[in-house]
């Protein structure tokens, strides 16, 4: 079993106040938390997000989704982790980014067994690129995010909290799931960064979304597959990408 720390704020850059945006009459985030809770693998879901005061609507959505909340910093988005990791004793986190608002519990349990599988320090879906873009997950030890919060210096590394994990192969024992058949799309953009991102997921949730029922990731890929047009509504956004070094 993994804990899960939920990243998210509302001053975000490119579209600001994106994971209270409503979709089907709910924030964004609570499609997220639902979706999560899912997961066979998940025991507790905790809310990263900022001491800032525009961030106290989401300490109080916490409250009413049910789940804990720790308030660290804005940038240092790292130590934020490792505040939250700290403040929970948390020993195996699964990181969920709340620009995603269709994270699978499928692939969770599935990213989880392999965790387990090969007694890794870090397993991702995302750092090689088969999933599509939205279907990031991470897990991780906490002796690993320990590691990085000691001794990592560069700005992105802070910003993005795993590089420094997954760029010291040498240090740490990775393992990259890889997605097959069907779901190997990573050209498929299901992220939400901006408002053309924002009007896809909304579209996808109006044929998809049922009250107590999780749709999945080929689900999706069926819909947008059918339905060819949709895709163009957001292929033009440039995802902002981590430095390579």
């Amino acid at each position: 079993m993994v804990d899960a720390i939920l990243q998210a704020r509302v001053g975000s850059s490119r579209l600001p106040a994106k994971v209270m945006a409503p979709i089907m009459g709910k924030p964004l985030i609570s499609h997220i938390v639902e979706r999560v809770r899912a997961s066979k693998c998940v025991k507790r879901i905790i809310l990263a997000t900022t001491k800032l005061k525009e961030d106290d609507k989401l300490n109080d959505l916490a409250a009413k989704m049910g789940i804990m909340c720790f308030r660290g910093e804005d940038n240092d988005v790292l130590a934020r982790f490792y505040g939250a990791a700290t403040e929970f004793d948390l020993q195996l986190i699964l990181r969920v980014c709340c620009d995603n608002p269709f994270t699978d519990p499928v692939i969770i349990d599935e990213l989880c067994q392999k965790f387990f599988e090969v007694n890794a320090d870090y397993v991702s879906t995302s750092i090689e690129r088969s999933f599509p873009l939205g279907m990031d997950l991470e897990v991780f030890t906490f002796e690993a995010l320990r590691s990085a919060f000691q001794n990592a210096t560069l700005n992105y590394e802070r910003e993005h909290v795993t590089p420094y994990i997954y760029k010291h192969p040498e240090l740490f024992k990775l393992f990259f799931l890889k997605a097959e058949g069907k779901l190997k799309r990573p050209e498929l953009r299901l992220t939400v960064d901006t408002d053309k991102d924002l009007a896809l997921a909304r579209r996808i949730y109006q044929q998809l979304y049922r009250h107590g029922k999780i749709f999945h990731i080929d689900e999706i890929i069926d819909f947008v597959d059918d339905h060819p047009r949709l895709q163009s509504i957001n292929a033009h956004i440039v995802q902002k990408d981590i430095p390579s070094s």
